[in-house]
């Protein structure tokens, strides 16, 4: 998906909703525990409910690794399901020598139909622009995470006191392998007071967004202070969505707090699409 593409899509609905299908076997109702891919009824049912409030689906991968073989087809089965008109992540933190990160590229973007993958860029440019030579495709690259951990890394100085933030410069650096057309990074939503800083680094660049709902991050602050002409923003909500019931209408609930989200957003897009008559779905 080109970004012209991806933002049609955006405006055309109102929404810059990625939902997050990290499916936990675990966490499932348990009505449908006993069905024979119970992940794969349940992403279908939740992506079913969600398809015209989102923009886009992330699929973590560790959740289906974790299970073999069978949870790798369910994998593969989820994002066959997702249709073309999404914007459909890989979030595998990828990222290894080049001739490594070369087949990790391929597994993701030409085997199966993902538009990005999501990658570590800690050892550098090699392990990069692998995922970043497939027209239409995107690399999201690990910029300012959301995790407690960030501070151990992230968040330090590379000298002393007025020198960069290893994030920075990550930024800075890692935005030089690709273009505003093929390259994102992903921004934590629970790092609000970074992100002027962050558009100034990467002024044009989109930025996949988590630790929004579960993780506490606020969207008002967020669209706030990173939204760009053409949005530039996807935001993800995992669990605060597809996780909303327990029950056998967890699909409904998923539902209605995915559109919760998406009039919000609505409301943040509006000064740059203008009134466009569009009611809470």
């Amino acid at each position: 998906m080109t970004r012209k593409q991806l933002v049609e899509q955006i405006y055309s609905k109102g929404s810059y909703l990625c939902v997050g299908l990290d499916t936990d076997i675990e966490k499932i109702p348990e009505c449908l525990r006993k069905e024979p891919d119970a992940v794969l009824q349940f992403n279908k049912a939740i992506i079913d409910a969600t398809l015209d409030l989102c923009v886009s689906y992330k699929i973590n991968t560790a959740f289906y690794e974790a299970m073999g073989s069978k949870g790798w087809e369910t994998m593969e089965k989820t994002v066959a399901y997702i249709p073309d008109t999404h914007f459909r992540i890989a979030d595998a933190k990828r990222g290894d020598i080049g001739n490594t990160s070369s087949q990790y590229a391929k597994a993701f973007l030409q085997e199966m139909p993902f538009d990005a993958v999501t990658i570590a860029p800690y050892m550098g440019a090699d392990s990069v622009k692998p995922f970043l030579d497939f027209d239409g495709k995107w690399g999201i690259v690990l910029g300012l995470t959301s995790n407690q951990g960030a501070g151990d890394f992230e968040l330090r100085r590379l000298e002393g006191d007025g020198s960069p933030l290893l994030y920075e410069e990550v930024l800075r650096k890692a935005s030089q392998w690709g273009t505003t057309e093929n390259l994102m990074f992903v921004v934590g939503a629970t790092q609000p007071e970074q992100f002027e800083r962050i558009r100034e680094i990467t002024p044009e660049h989109f930025y996949l967004v988590p630790g929004v709902g579960a993780q506490g991050g606020s969207l008002k602050d967020i669209s706030k202070k990173a939204m760009i002409a053409d949005c530039g923003i996807l935001v993800n909500a995992s669990r605060a969505i597809i996780y909303a019931s327990e029950n056998e209408d967890f699909a409904e609930e998923a539902r209605v707090i995915a559109a919760q989200y998406q009039y919000e957003m609505l409301q943040y897009l509006l000064p740059r699409i203008g009134t466009i008559g569009k009611e809470p779905v």
